[in-house]
């Protein structure tokens, strides 16, 4: 077994608030602009290894608003900022200024805005900046003048120390109150995938609750547990977020990550965590599938309250090279066992076989399944399986035959408990889709109703009923309405939503099977993601242009917008509350007004 850290070796890890008293930050003035200036600084430590080190830094505004800010403090023990995110960073010696990004820059009233940085330091003395100023104005912990009236939002308290696989104080932090909402335990809420929160509160104005700055792009959903927060990076960690600021709670590095310059091919740089988590209510355990150097894949189980990984287990794919398989589609959690299916990297390089592995929670028990063609034939819809019953239902892509005997890809599948095959649906022009890489493996498969809806990179819809897919040819009708779908869909009742790469679009489910488009959302609306459903809207991530939409189910028209940043490839909101959670290239950002 390989080895992990949590927050790699985390020393006391140093995570505290200051007001006025010298502590790990104290409170930030504003612009000189402001009739009234007062915000708080929170320094945190997320974890600190030999030669390097991760923090965050949170400010929360006390006083008026400001457009823009200037963040600058000093090191003391020769410490250096190598990479930073939700921030331009520079230093002169051992001084640092941080500035806002474009869509960063704005601080209401208590609201809060957070970045994060990579470091070095000297492995002798890493002591927390003294002090901090913001727009030239020296921090003192208090408010001067009277602030001008403003709505409310969270303020970054304090966040909890993050957990130390060995005996180290840590410093203790008061709790904050969790926004109130149900589990989102699994990617899209449950098995069926269908993206539904319908406890979600209603739709309110949309405004940033909180930008987590963490060490890595966020690909995954984040999880809500309990009110607790959950996401995984690509630098292979896993973290508790507080609900309320956003603070690292905990953090848990489970091994170096992948260079892409060590990968056959690809464009995740580096390759770590990939696929959304599951949370296992009967281990209280969050299951995480981390690819590590070497290009090896690794489960890993950890305790959802304190991060110590409790599992670890190998789950190499069973055919063909290890560095050319992408573990992308969320990982699944059925009967006490967790599923994990691979596909292949960007560009189809290398020697790869589509293919799913299962094992027990306690990380024993292996089986697995494999496409049965030559080469290729990946499963790498992002939703991964949707389960009716006990039945996985999974997409697969196009496979190396192109003509003659049928090789079991460009289909959908159904795999029983013991990962045996006990149906498939694939198109009659399966071979020519294959040939031409047009197949059905870009998204994963979707329950309405009594049928299965299928869609992928062909433009064509497949309606097929959910106890016989067909086999080849057998579907029950088709929509060629152009629609090339990447990711996972949403299914409220007869209507699916489509993530069309050429932007969002519903379709209905007639009780005969007929497919029939619903709308498809103004030209001006690209958003390319996955979507999710909750507080009469459908919910859309913009991946490339950093925008999250909410839109009329009934019309697809705009009810509200707000900029995110910019975020990974097939992106889809958690919905919880009041609150939507999405990953971005820089962590995860909180939602107000879900």
């Amino acid at each position: 077994m390989r080895t992990f850290t949590r927050s790699r070796t985390r020393l006391a890890v140093v995570t505290v608030a200051v007001t006025g008293t010298v502590m790990a930050g104290t409170a930030v003035a504003l612009s000189a602009q402001a009739a009234t200036a007062g915000c708080s600084v929170v320094y945190s430590m997320a974890s600190q290894w030999s030669g390097g080190f991760t923090a965050n830094v949170s400010i929360t505004n006390l006083g008026d608003p400001v457009t823009s800010w200037t963040l600058t403090w000093s090191y003391t023990a020769g410490q250096q900022i190598t990479q930073a995110w939700n921030a331009t960073t520079t230093q002169s010696g051992g001084q640092v200024t941080a500035r806002n990004l474009s869509y960063n820059g704005s601080i209401a009233t208590n609201a809060s805005t957070s970045f994060g940085f990579n470091g070095s330091w000297n492995n002798s003395s890493n002591p927390t900046p003294a002090a901090f100023t913001l727009n030239g104005t020296a921090c003192t912990g208090g408010v001067t003048g009277s602030p001008t009236p403003a709505s409310p939002a969270p303020t970054s308290a304090s966040p909890s120390p993050s957990r130390t696989s060995s005996p180290t104080p840590s410093i203790s932090a008061t709790p904050s109150t969790s926004p109130t909402g149900s589990d989102w335990t699994t990617y899209h809420k449950n098995n069926a995938r269908d993206g539904n929160a319908t406890d979600l509160a209603a739709l309110s104005t949309l405004s940033i609750a909180w930008n987590a700055a963490l060490d890595g792009n966020v690909y995954g959903q984040p999880l809500v547990v309990k009110g607790r927060v959950y996401a995984a990076t690509e630098n292979d960690t896993v973290y508790e977020l507080n609900p309320t600021s956003g603070a690292v709670v905990w953090s848990t590095h489970v091994g170096t990550p992948v260079s892409l310059s060590t990968l056959p091919c690809g464009n995740i740089n580096p390759l770590g965590i990939t696929s959304t988590m599951v949370y296992d209510p009967a281990t209280n355990r969050l299951f995480a599938v981390a690819e590590t150097t070497g290009g090896m894949h690794t489960l890993f189980g950890l305790n959802a309250t304190t991060g110590a990984v409790e599992v670890q287990a190998e789950v190499e794919p069973p055919l063909g090279t290890p560095n050319a398989h992408l573990q992308r589609p969320a990982l699944t959690l059925l009967n006490g066992r967790i599923y994990i299916a691979f596909g292949g990297l960007l560009g189809d390089c290398a020697q790869y076989v589509g293919s799913v592995v299962s094992l027990t929670t306690a990380g024993t028990a292996r089986l697995s399944y494999a496409v049965p063609t030559t080469r290729e034939g990946a499963v790498w819809g992002t939703a991964g399986p949707a389960v009716m019953g006990t039945t996985q239902l999974y997409s697969v892509g196009n496979g190396e035959a192109t003509s003659g005997a049928y090789d079991g890809s460009d289909s959908v599948i159904a795999l029983s408990p013991e990962l045996q095959r006990t149906d498939f649906f694939a198109p009659t022009d399966w071979a020519t889709q294959n040939a031409r890489d047009a197949d059905l493996g870009s998204m994963s498969p979707a329950l309405v109703g009594q049928f299965v809806y299928a869609d992928g990179k062909a433009g064509i819809g497949y309606v097929l009923r959910q106890g016989n897919l067909g086999g080849i040819g057998g579907e029950v009708s088709q929509l060629n309405n152009g629609c090339r779908a990447f990711g996972g869909s949403a299914v409220s009742g007869n209507t699916i939503y489509l993530p069309c790469s050429s932007g969002p679009r519903a379709v209905t489910i007639s009780s005969t099977g007929t497919a029939t488009e619903l709308w498809r959302a103004p030209t001006s609306v690209t958003a390319a993601g996955s979507p999710t459903i909750g507080g009469g809207a459908v919910w859309w991530v913009d991946y490339n242009g950093g925008v999250l939409y909410a839109l009329n189910p009934g019309t697809g028209a705009v009810l509200a917008q707000i900029r995110i940043g910019a975020a990974p490839h097939f992106a889809s909101p958690t919905l919880s509350g009041n609150r939507a959670y999405i990953g971005t290239n820089a962590g995860v950002t909180a939602v107000n007004g879900a």
